[in-house]
């Protein structure tokens, strides 16, 4: 039995030109390895399966095999890589550290391929930091990874970044049918499709479902077989739906949505899949956006031809309906009544939006309402002038006397609101002019009353005291350090001995400066603060002088010294 080899590594690119959906991330290494400008290290993200590690391969190859006199075509043995989930310690790093030093023997370039790197801890990325940046010249480093966002920027900062893009449905196809035609497997363009739109923008993923369809189908893959395995309504389903809705066939609708719940799908399941189909309606009804649409030639043409009897109304309140169903699906307890009540109401959608264009195709121009933002007068405006109908109409049968009737009523009512409208206005006007008769009287007077230091002390010590029961204690003591002194316009100077008191003081203004303006009823109240000059020579050093000072100050302290017999020398 021979050993079977999965497509994702069989098929697995070995050239840069074989590199699927990432022409721009190709195209720059090529040129840099032309021009000989590479990088010390590089950084590829971007989703799964896109050919980040592919490509890292490639390039490590590359960059040996130009201008290479050697005989050796991969050169493999300088190509290491590391897996950062599971070699992610400080160690591990180290140990990368310590081989980068080697040069290598053949070729000229060792290149180090770190796969999931931001698996990598904090400290691993900080012992990676130095060796990152200035490499030896031999050694090149590429970093891979699908999010970019844990990455520490000082790596980021020190690597050439390339985004690998989701690859694209029509890029994923093309690369199935060639892989099919060399496995000789008999495809159809609709399978293909479903395979890719499956794998969401992963080539890898896609190559994975392609095994197991071609497995299960023995050579060969329909669409039937896709749908089945891949547990995907058939398209023909939401064509049928949408059909019966704008027909207004509830019983067909209902009995389909049947068949869908006996065939094993979920109900959220369906809402979501006719959500696409009708997006899908809606970006077919333009030919700018119809490249929006990743599907078969086939089944394009299907799409365009509902779409032209579907209107974007339609399509749009559509959407909504099926997006308050996905919302409400988990809360609800009878999720299958809930898929059919949205069903329902788009039928009602599908009637009306055929009314209108009813209303459109006849002469007959409706009429349009408009309700005002009190919810109390209700204009009945005509697309035309009402009177010149009534001078049109000068029949005499009964159906043309009532039609003169409601005329005259609706004139008379569009009067009646206009009255009213005036009215509101002219009460806004005058409630208006009111506020800003109010608005005027509010003048701001400064408060300006007299006082004197004696007073500004004594509200001074009770801030002093409201400061440390607030726990501002730091702010309290820097304010305390000397009484202040009030000079001419109600200017306050405070002197203060180092330059951290006084940035302490303006920095906390708001927490005290209000309180003396209040206290003192005052608003033209100034603080200047002063650093004041001391005299080193009158600083005391030695255990002598600083007694004489307390002497000084307290000549008790003498008489105390004497009767304890203590030395005057010290």
């Amino acid at each position: 039995m021979s050993n079977f080899i999965v497509s994702a590594r069989k098929y697995r690119p070995t050239t840069f030109e074989n590199l699927v959906g990432q022409f721009s991330v190709t195209e720059t290494l090529t040129n840099a390895i032309k021009h000989d400008k590479l990088a010390q290290s590089f950084l590829f993200c971007g989703p799964r399966g896109v050919g980040k590690t592919t490509c890292a391969r490639i390039f490590a190859k590359a960059i040996n095999q130009f201008n290479s006199e050697s005989d050796v075509d991969d050169f493999s043995y300088n190509i290491f890589e590391l897996d950062a989930a599971s070699n992610n310690s400080v160690d591990d790093i180290r140990k990368l550290v310590d081989q980068v030093r080697v040069p290598p023997q053949i070729g000229k370039y060792k290149v180090y391929i770190i796969d999931e790197v931001h698996m990598l801890s904090l400290q691993a990325f900080n012992a990676f930091l130095k060796t990152l940046e200035e490499p030896p010249k031999h050694a090149k480093f590429i970093l891979a990874t699908t999010e970019k966002q844990k990455i520490i920027p000082t790596i980021l900062s020190r690597c050439q970044i390339f985004d690998f893009r989701r690859i694209r449905v029509s890029d994923i196809v093309s690369h199935l049918q060639i892989i099919s035609k060399r496995e000789g497997i008999k495809t159809d363009d609709s399978s293909l499709h479903l395979i890719a739109e499956k794998a969401d923008g992963s080539m890898r993923d896609a190559l994975s479902i392609f095994d197991r369809l071609v497995s299960f189908g023995d050579s060969m893959l329909s669409n039937e077989i896709a749908l089945e395995q891949l547990n995907v309504l058939d398209y023909d389903y939401y064509f049928s739906i949408t059909d019966s809705i704008l027909n207004n066939d509830i019983s067909s609708l209902l009995l389909k949505f049947n068949d869908v719940l006996e065939k094993g799908f979920d109900g959220q399941h369906f809402i979501n899949g006719l959500s696409d189909h009708l997006r899908d309606l809606l970006v077919s009804k333009d030919q700018e956006t119809i490249q929006l649409l990743n599907k078969s030639d086939k089944l394009k043409q299907k799409y365009l031809l509902q779409s032209d009897v579907c209107t974007t109304n339609f399509i749009l309140r559509s959407l909504e309906l099926c997006n308050d169903c996905d919302l409400d699906y988990r809360a609800t307890h009878n999720k299958r009544l809930l898929v059919e009540l949205c069903l329902m109401r788009m039928t009602l959608i599908g009637r009306s939006s055929e009314k209108d264009n009813d209303f459109k195709e006849s002469n007959d121009i409706p009429f349009k309402k408009e309700v005002s933002k009190d919810n109390e007068v209700i204009e009945e405006v005509a697309t035309i002038s009402i009177s010149n109908q009534l001078s049109a109409n000068n029949t005499t049968n009964e159906a043309d006397k009532e039609l003169k009737n409601s005329q005259q009523e609706l004139l008379s009512k569009i009067d009646h609101s206009k009255e009213k409208e005036s009215e509101k206005k002219s009460r806004t006007l005058s409630i208006s002019e009111k506020k800003l008769d109010l608005e005027k009287e509010d003048i701001v007077v400064l408060r300006k009353e007299v006082f004197f230091e004696k007073d500004l002390i004594d509200v001074w010590n009770r801030m002093v005291k409201m400061l440390k029961e607030k726990s501002k204690t730091n702010l309290a003591i820097a304010l305390n350090t000397n009484s202040p002194r009030l000079n001419s316009d109600y200017e306050i100077e405070i002197l203060l001995s180092n330059q951290s008191h006084i940035e302490m003081i303006e920095d906390n203004q708001y927490l005290w400066l209000n309180f003396l303006k209040d206290e003192l009823k005052n608003d033209y109240i100034k603080v200047v603060t002063k650093l004041q000059e001391v005299n080193k020579d009158s600083i005391p050093y030695t255990n002598k002088e600083k007694f004489n000072k307390m002497k000084d100050e307290n000549p008790n302290l003498e008489v105390l010294r004497k009767e304890l017999g203590l030395d005057p020398d010290y």
